[in-house]
């Protein structure tokens, strides 16, 4: 990294040469899926060339590069988990990879329906960082800068925003009407 900070080019390629058959090894023992281990390997080093101005050897770079690594895993384990539970709502008719059964697809048509009427009936306040943040993968850090306030204002309306999806939601998932 030290060569790369000083202009040597071909650094950056020594550096993917030397980790990138251990760190693929490592997410694909992770994930299970060496096709995903491969992107989260790409991006990993992409960071790590974006960091070079950043970057101050202080330990060694394989624990660095392997750290964003992980974290890249975790915050795509946090998308997967935050879509699965709001995907429903942006699909826009289209089907499920699975071919439901006629009841199963009209209880979903119906879930989708309820939650879109849910968000759309939130607060502009509240919809924009919920939306921003759980559909279009954005941070909190770009979400406050976007709309011009504190971080910790975003998490808030964030917890706000699920707080009266949840209210909206619980009498229909206990089997009321609305």
């Amino acid at each position: 990294m030290v060569a790369l900070q000083q202009g040597d080019c071909q650094a950056f390629s020594k550096i993917v040469e030397r980790h990138q058959g251990r760190l693929v090894g490592y997410l694909t023992r992770l994930t299970g899926d060496l096709d995903r281990a491969e992107d989260l390997a790409q991006e990993a080093f992409l960071r790590l060339f974006r960091s070079v101005d950043s970057y101050r050897p202080q330990g060694q770079l394989s624990a660095y590069l392997f750290r964003i690594a992980t974290n890249l895993l975790r915050s795509e384990e946090r998308r997967r988990t935050r879509w699965r539970h709001l995907e429903p709502i942006f699909r826009s008719g289209q089907r499920l990879q699975a071919s439901p059964t006629a009841p199963d697809e009209l209880l979903g048509s119906e879930i989708q329906r309820r939650l879109r009427r849910a968000i759309a009936a939130l607060p502009l306040t509240y919809r924009l960082p919920l939306v921003l943040y759980e559909m279009e993968d954005w941070s909190c850090q770009e979400i406050s800068q976007l709309l011009n306030c504190r971080e910790g204002t975003i998490k808030s309306r964030l917890f706000r925003a699920r707080q009266k999806l949840k209210e909206t939601m619980t009498p229909y998932w206990k089997g009321g009407t609305e």
